[in-house]
């Protein structure tokens, strides 16, 4: 009876280990996309199955996305926060700065932010500091060269027209890095914050011949697409941050790819599930930083491209 007794006591506690075990994790997404898959959502689950957390069995997941409104976005994170997921995944800037507004306890692992140090988001990369980690996309960086792959493949342009969100602080740390290229290139920088959709159309109205389009990292205002559409219908030539929009006509980027982006945050993101704190884990700079280029859209504004570029180009539509 002893030994039949000691056996149940033995099966109810490693029936309750695997329980323990088993345990499904919740994880808040929170972002200014337009559909529940942005890419770096698609990338986080795709980097944890790898990793052995499989949606469904042992993460779940609470995505919450304000289509591009930047009033919804803390009211989103308050959301998460009092819902008490395990852990809020974010996706650019805005998103990020109001999931670290909405809890200082819950961990936070953020992508497609791209000067975590001049956004106030961590105190630094090797220490973030506090309850946040994260990807990186180093817009500050890579904004310069953005520039000249765009002066490479169109050499006539001689303004390039910067439209961003008004309060966007990593777009002005970038534009920052870009005026300090520009003369090199000969190139004017024209910066234009905005507030509404209203002033982004107006700016537009602007643009003449010579001028050119960079994208802003984010799609606050949904100006990137407004931006697409702009230059696909006017010819003007744009750059963009990330090879997604080159997949919709646009004619050139340099950026992270965002769904590797999500992949990479995946290993953050399961290391803090398995018990790590974001504090002690740096802020990586994304892994992946793609060239793409549309030769249709190039043909349809009588840009011919490189052969220089076409030999780097990660990525070429047709």
């Amino acid at each position: 009876m002893g030994v039949l007794l000691a056996g149940m006591v033995a099966f109810g506690a490693s029936h309750a280990e695997a329980q323990e075990t088993r345990r499904v994790f919740r994880i808040g997404v929170l972002n200014e996309a337009w559909a529940a898959n942005h890419p770096t959502v698609e990338g986080l689950k795709a980097g944890l199955r790898e990793l052995g957390l499989v949606e469904g069995r042992n993460v779940s997941f609470d995505i919450r996305f304000t289509e591009g409104k930047p009033g919804a976005t803390p009211a989103a994170a308050a959301a998460l926060a009092k819902a008490g997921v395990d852990l809020i995944f974010t996706s650019n800037e805005a998103a990020t700065l109001a999931a670290k507004e909405a809890t200082r306890s819950i961990p936070i692992v953020f992508t497609l932010v791209g000067d975590p140090v001049a956004a106030d988001i961590v105190a630094s990369l090797a220490r973030p500091g506090g309850n946040l980690t994260g990807i990186s996309s180093q817009s500050t960086q890579l904004t310069p060269k953005r520039l000249e792959f765009l002066k490479t493949i169109v050499p006539g342009v001689q303004r390039v027209w910067f439209i961003h969100h008004s309060d966007d602080v990593t777009d002005s740390a970038a534009m920052a890095a870009a005026m300090k290229l520009a003369p090199k290139i000969k190139l004017e920088i024209v910066s234009k914050p905005v507030t509404g959709p209203d002033e982004v159309l107006r700016a537009l109205k602007e643009l003449g011949s010579g001028d050119a389009l960079v994208s802003p990292t984010v799609d606050t205002l949904d100006i990137p697409a407004t931006l697409l559409e702009a230059s696909l219908k006017s010819g003007i030539p744009a750059v963009f941050p990330a090879a997604l929009w080159v997949s919709h006509g646009g004619l050139l980027s340099y950026g992270p790819d965002f769904h590797a982006q999500g992949v990479q945050a995946a290993r953050l993101v399961a290391k803090i599930l398995r018990g790590a704190r974001p504090r002690d884990l740096p802020v990586e700079g994304a892994d992946k930083i793609d060239l793409a280029v549309n030769l249709k859209t190039a043909s349809q504004i009588g840009v011919v491209v490189p052969r220089k570029v076409m030999l780097r180009a990660d990525v070429i539509r047709r």
